[in-house]
């Protein structure tokens, strides 16, 4: 059985963040896309998330590496919804890895030219509701 296109897309953009390519990062996010840098602050549109992952980069000191498992896609003709469990790894600066992981929400939509892109990259999931979302620091 081959993967969801919606699952391809958000391994690829786990991809370019691992690897650092956030230039072609943006072309996994609508115009006008939201992304929750951490609980209290999200930004919208693809400059401000491109500057959004310079500083989240930086925080992390270049070491982010991000993977998804069991993700779950429920689709419509041009919105869908994916849940995943996040897994964020970064070298803490004691020199020790650390990790977290989330349960995910993305929101995509189906652009004009048939692709699908995210409109709002969650990866806190509900956990913003309760104030359940573990703050991670380098």
């Amino acid at each position: 059985m081959n993967p969801s296109p919606l699952v391809e897309a958000v391994q690829r953009a786990d991809h370019l963040i691992n690897s650092g390519r956030f230039d072609a990062l943006m072309d996994f996010y609508t115009d006008d896309a939201v992304l929750v840098v951490r609980p209290g602050l999200e930004v919208q549109g693809r400059e401000r998330i491109r500057h959004a992952f310079d500083g989240i980069a930086a925080h992390f000191q270049h070491s982010l590496w991000v993977t998804q498992r069991d993700l779950q896609v429920m689709e419509t003709t041009d919105t869908a919804l994916v849940l995943g469990r996040a897994r964020i790894q970064w070298r803490a600066t004691d020199g020790f890895l650390s990790f977290v992981e989330r349960k995910a929400t993305y929101v995509f939509r189906k652009e004009p030219d048939g692709a699908w892109r995210c409109a709002v990259d969650n990866s806190y999931g509900t956990a913003l509701l309760d104030g359940t979302a573990p703050e991670v620091t380098p």
